[in-house]
């Protein structure tokens, strides 16, 4: 039940219609151009396909440690530093889906797509505890661990993924339920780590 009330909302698109067997099959190229982008955003730590890539764009890009001053000092989170911090997750996840074979369509860098979240903006001064910050990242380590084993298990469903869209232009359900179930839990503990928009400790779940 505790998924269900978390304050991050993520969701995927189920495409509904056959996806390209050439640029899946070609993906590894094709992303370059916007990966590349990506890459000069976020710095080089990116690793794909596992929860790692995400955690690299916190020590990129992503406004952490001044944030984190913000917060104990001045219980301020100023609105400009949670657009960027948005904006970048937006368009991540929208590379990574596009990499993980979830669509077929090329990842825009500003408009929605078919990755939907909800990141809702902080009470800092009421909703946020001054003191987290400085030990959240250290309390979501056991997610950390979880995400990495599941991370492997998400490398073997997108090699099976591959072949069946090459051979039947579908991302089987389950399989593509699998793998947003796990950029989903990515999500939550990253806001709750590093993007340092809730108190809420992550559930364990990939619902």
């Amino acid at each position: 039940m505790q998924q269900k009330t978390y304050p991050i909302q993520f969701n995927i698109d189920y495409p509904d219609h056959k996806l390209n067997r050439l640029t899946t099959f070609f993906r590894i190229f094709s992303i370059i151009p916007i990966a590349l982008i990506l890459c000069l955003l976020v710095g080089s730590d990116v690793h794909w396909g596992t929860a790692a890539w995400r955690f690299g764009l916190a020590s990129g890009a992503f406004l952490f440690f001044p944030l984190l001053l913000m917060i104990l000092f001045r219980q301020k989170y100023p609105r400009w530093w949670f657009n960027w911090n948005v904006e970048l997750v937006k368009f991540g996840y929208r590379v990574a889906t596009y990499f993980l074979l979830m669509n077929d369509k090329y990842p825009s860098t500003d408009e929605e797509q078919w990755v939907h979240t909800e990141l809702p903006y902080p009470d800092t001064k009421n909703g946020l505890n001054r003191w987290m910050p400085i030990v959240k990242w250290f309390l979501a380590i056991p997610h950390y661990i979880c995400l990495w084993a599941v991370g492997i298990a998400v490398f073997i469903v997108e090699i099976i993924a591959w072949f069946a869209i090459l051979f039947t232009g579908n991302f089987p359900r389950s399989l593509f339920d699998f793998v947003q179930g796990f950029l989903k839990w990515s999500l939550r503990v990253e806001a709750y780590a590093f993007l340092l928009l809730t108190n809420k400790y992550p559930p364990f779940s990939l619902e």
